[in-house]
């Protein structure tokens, strides 16, 4: 061991030495002298001790690990015997990584366990343990192997997120960042990161031209995936770094206009893209705190979808001729029914495009508004500042409306209003969650509406479900047996050979063979009939006994014609309609 020199150096030219220096003067691996002509080149290049003293060969990095790990009584470890691929990702800040050389290597309770080169680092382990809320645990490292893992890292993030390939041109629309305070200025600055930018482009132009309705970006403990639901199913796309999930979520908020600081309870913004000189996709954004992260879910609001006509959506037509006639009425409700996701908001504004003429006043409350559609007065309902749909409502019968359009009946004062004003000359659209039509008119008497008010309002109600679209150019015909059609729901009369069933196949023009969706409905008119049933209070099953004689289908009956007539397969119907 060398030993330590003594210096005659004017103590008033000597420069403060850091902890690591101290430390190896008192391990005699370097003399004072050469401890303060490290210290001023490290002050000139603003550079780390640790890294001039192994670039000035006096000491190895090995050396300077060995005499730390004894002298502060630290585990020693040699990163050539660690695999980087199974080392947990994302347990601290990869800018907290570059900025004090350190990496965190395990998380055990409420202690971290970090690798450093320098464990005299006070200011490294406060800043750890104040991002962190965890106690830090030091495992010494040689610092030129830790440095090469710090680089590694920090490329792999990078390429990672440039293997999903350049975007194609376009920007976003509109964005302006109102921040008010320099916090959030400085954190707004901090999230313009090119990859994380190029990433969200390429994934939210991706889900656009794959006909996406939603991406889902999911943080776990230790992996973050991209899911896109497609043609109704979750598909999962991409698995950027964990590292990135941080900054992502920070960039989406930006564009959001949601607060960047706020990551304890959820968040709805939207932002817009556009993706070609006169054409803007609107997105809807809302986040949610989960235990590794923030998990954020943008819906993707295409207003051509309004405009695309009835024909698209799939009814046949005598369901067709029995949705128009009725949005033709003068006044009464018209009520489509199904789960989240079924596309009643689409058959809603398939509706409103068809009445929205300059003669007529239609006015929207929903939560939130999802489709901007130019010339109908839409509002976005805001429970907590007191604006509801019952409040909503009570605006628009003020307002002079001949269309109103409620986007859900949740309680019983917002379906009284809706009712009041069906029967006072006004057309009312809405929806509520039920199975099937019927049961529709069942839910409403349990809401604790009268009979009569149901009776003399409600003009129509249509159900509906989205199945997959078999795709044309690989669809096979199956070999469905004859009982198994039987027992789905055909009548031994259908089952006279004149028609194929088809199944999916798959081929690179669509997903697992099927490419789009087709709607499956049922379209009830509310005859007098019927309105006898309600009156008397009858059940749900009356009331579908005498649709199905007013020739009424039933969604499974709508589901298996689809098939019948090739669009969609019996596997499909059978998931997605109840017997």
């Amino acid at each position: 061991m060398a030993a330590v020199e003594s210096t005659s150096k004017n103590t008033s030219t000597a420069i403060s030495l850091p902890g690591l220096g101290r430390a190896l003067i008192t391990a005699g691996k370097i003399s004072e002298q050469t401890a303060q002509e490290i210290a001023k080149k490290t002050a000139a290049n603003r550079s780390l001790f640790i890294a001039e003293l192994c670039k000035e060969g006096s000491v190895s990095a090995r050396e300077v690990a060995e005499a730390l790990s004894h002298m502060f009584s630290t585990p020693l470890l040699d990163l050539d015997a660690v695999d980087q691929h199974q080392l947990p990702q994302g347990l601290l800040d990869p800018k907290i990584c570059t900025t004090y050389r350190v990496l965190p290597l395990s998380k055990r309770g409420n202690r971290l366990t970090v690798a450093t080169a320098d464990p005299t680092q006070q200011e490294a382990s406060e800043q750890i343990k104040f991002t962190t809320q965890l106690n830090v645990d030091w495992i010494v490292v040689e610092t030129d192997k830790l440095s090469h893992w710090i680089e590694q890292a920090n490329k792999s993030v990078s390429q990672s997120l440039d293997t999903y390939g350049e975007s194609q041109d376009f920007e976003f629309d509109d964005v302006k960042l109102e921040e008010s305070t320099d916090d959030k200025d400085t954190a707004a600055a901090e999230v313009e990161d090119a990859p994380i930018v190029k990433f969200l482009h390429k994934m939210l132009l991706d889900a656009f031209n794959m006909r996406a309705s939603d991406l889902h970006f999911e943080p776990y403990e230790h992996h973050y995936r991209v899911r896109f639901r497609i043609d109704g199913e979750l598909r999962e796309i991409a698995n950027p770094p964990i590292a990135i999930r941080e900054k992502l979520a920070s960039r989406i908020k930006v564009i959001s206009r949601l607060d960047i600081s706020e990551k304890r309870i959820p968040q709805d913004g939207r932002m817009k893209l556009k993706v070609g000189p006169d054409r803007v996709i609107d997105f809807r954004v809302s986040t949610l705190p989960t235990l590794f992260g923030e998990k954020i879910v943008i819906r993707i609001l295409d207003p051509s979808s309004a405009k695309m006509g009835i024909e698209a959506l799939g009814y046949e037509p005598e369901e067709k001729k029995r949705l128009l006639d009725a949005i033709q009425r003068p006044y009464g409700m018209i009520l489509v029914t199904g789960p989240t996701g079924s596309g009643k908001t689409v058959s809603l504004y398939t509706c409103l495009n068809l009445l929205n003429q300059p003669g007529v006043n239609i006015a929207t409350a929903e939560d939130p508004s999802e489709i901007n559609l130019p010339g109908v007065n839409q509002v976005n309902v805001n429970e907590k500042a007191g604006l509801t749909f019952a409040a909503a409502l009570k605006a628009f019968l003020r307002q002079d409306p001949d269309i109103i359009m409620v986007g859900e009946i949740r309680d019983l004062e917002t379906a009284d209003i809706s009712i009041k004003a069906a029967q006072t000359g006004h057309l009312v659209l809405s929806t509520l969650h039920t199975n099937d039509a019927p049961t529709t008119l069942t839910r409403m008497r349990n809401m604790g509406i009268a009979p009569f008010n149901i009776a003399s309002s409600v003009i129509l109600i249509t159900a509906q479900r989205l199945a997959r679209r078999l795709c044309p150019q690989c669809k096979q015909p199956a070999d469905i047996p004859h009982e198994a059609l039987l027992e789905a729901g055909y009548d031994e009369s259908e089952l006279d050979g004149s028609w194929v069933s088809y199944k999916p196949v798959g081929c690179p023009a669509c997903n697992n063979g099927y490419k789009g969706r087709v709607g499956i409905y049922q379209v009830m008119p509310i005859s007098e009939e019927i309105q006898r049933i309600i009156l008397r209070d009858g059940s749900a099953l009356e009331i579908a006994a005498q649709a199905k004689l007013e020739g009424v289908r039933s969604l499974r009956e709508s589901g298996l014609h689809k098939v019948k007539l090739g669009q969609t397969s019996l596997e499909e119907i059978l998931a997605v309609t109840n017997g």
